[in-house]
């Protein structure tokens, strides 16, 4: 009988393992008896993916998107984003200029968790104004001809300088990308202006050499009356004659034809007049936003790129740098905006941008 006994039970418990087998491969998830934990939801460095591929994602996304104006309304924010909290959960981010007060920001939001990351305000990152004595860096002074792209750039209008973010092609014409800020000036430019190369900034706020690389050729209007934007660009008509490229020996080279989608936890780098070369991570996408442009002048960005770093990934002067991804450089994003430090930093989309202006990234 005891052998029997042990017999049957040999075949009870490969019974049950088999039993259990088969609900756990038939019924993943929600869909059957085993219901997803919180740990289903975390994304880990190994699964970076867009919002296009990730339910949680997606699904953190649409609750961003509901309380959006909600959570803008409230004293000192100034953007909300979809992100992962430090325990790798899709959350809302929530930008704030200062410490928000207790009970403020609620601590989830139809269940997913929202992170509150005081950021202090965005604004755009152009330098401007008059500098007596230039320093004398590699990135603010006047190269040789066809300069190469992430220098020091502006319009001839104003005393400023943003970045030459990469050469455009419309398949016949190349141009010069940049912001809309660095220029066209903040829709102040005309059509047909001089694009500078270094802006003035850097030469005393006066001509100094050859340094026409082109002419204002588009932009994208900013609107400042309180409708949403999604890009601060603008496109200046050049040639390969007066326009390389490559960032200097010191950046990433030429960046890919092709663009790619911001993804969470994605590694990224820019090459740009004031910080070079610097690297990060994607930490937000479908942003909403904030920028001031100046006293009394804001304008609201939505659907954009969230990027963060351990120390300054743009300062003033890098408006107009490509973001890409590290190492392969395939382009993600044109820089526009940060806060004071440079760790949290802005970019729009750059596909969004190429299909405005018709062009693709004249890259390898």
């Amino acid at each position: 009988m005891k052998n029997q006994f042990r017999h049957y039970s040999v075949y009870a418990i490969v019974l049950s393992v088999l039993i259990l087998a088969f609900f756990l491969t038939n019924f993943p998830g929600d869909r059957g008896f085993f219901k997803p934990g919180i740990a289903e939801a975390k994304i880990t460095k190994d699964s970076v993916v867009s919002d296009k591929v990730h339910p949680k994602i997606k699904e953190t996304m649409d609750v961003q998107e509901r309380h959006k104006d909600e959570l803008m309304s409230k004293p000192d924010v100034i953007g909300t984003a979809t992100g992962i909290d430090d325990l790798g959960n899709a959350s809302v981010l929530v930008f704030a200029k200062k410490e928000v007060e207790a009970g403020e920001i609620p601590d989830n939001l139809e269940g997913i968790p929202v992170n509150v990351k005081v950021t202090g305000e965005f604004t755009a990152m152009k330098v401007k104004g008059y500098k007596k004595n230039p320093i004398k860096v590699s990135n603010t002074s006047i190269f040789p001809l066809p300069v190469p792209i992430g220098i020091s750039t502006g319009n001839i209008g104003e005393c400023s300088s943003g970045t030459i973010g990469a050469r455009v092609t419309d398949g016949t014409n190349v141009y010069a990308l940049s912001n809309n800020h660095v220029y066209a000036l903040e829709n102040n430019a005309s059509i047909g202006s001089q694009v500078l190369q270094p802006g003035l900034y850097d030469t005393s706020c006066a001509l100094r050499g050859n340094n026409n690389i082109g002419t204002l050729s588009a932009f994208v209007p900013i609107n400042f009356s309180g409708g949403t934007n999604t890009l601060d660009a603008a496109i200046a008509l050049s040639s390969k004659s007066l326009l390389g490229n490559s960032t200097p020996s010191t950046g990433y080279g030429t960046p890919g034809s092709t663009p790619v989608a911001a993804a969470l936890g994605m590694a990224v780098q820019k090459y740009g007049r004031t910080t070079s070369l610097t690297k990060g991570t994607i930490a937000g996408i479908n942003a909403t936003v904030t920028v001031s442009y100046g006293t009394n002048k804001t304008a609201t960005f939505v659907n954009q790129i969230i990027v963060t770093s351990q120390k300054a990934f743009i300062k003033a002067g890098d408006s107009g740098s490509l973001l890409v991804t590290y190492p392969e450089a395939n382009p993600v994003g044109l820089l526009f905006a940060g806060n004071s430090s440079g760790t949290y930093v802005v970019a729009n989309s750059i596909q969004d941008v190429l299909s405005n202006f018709g062009v693709t990234i004249d890259g390898k």
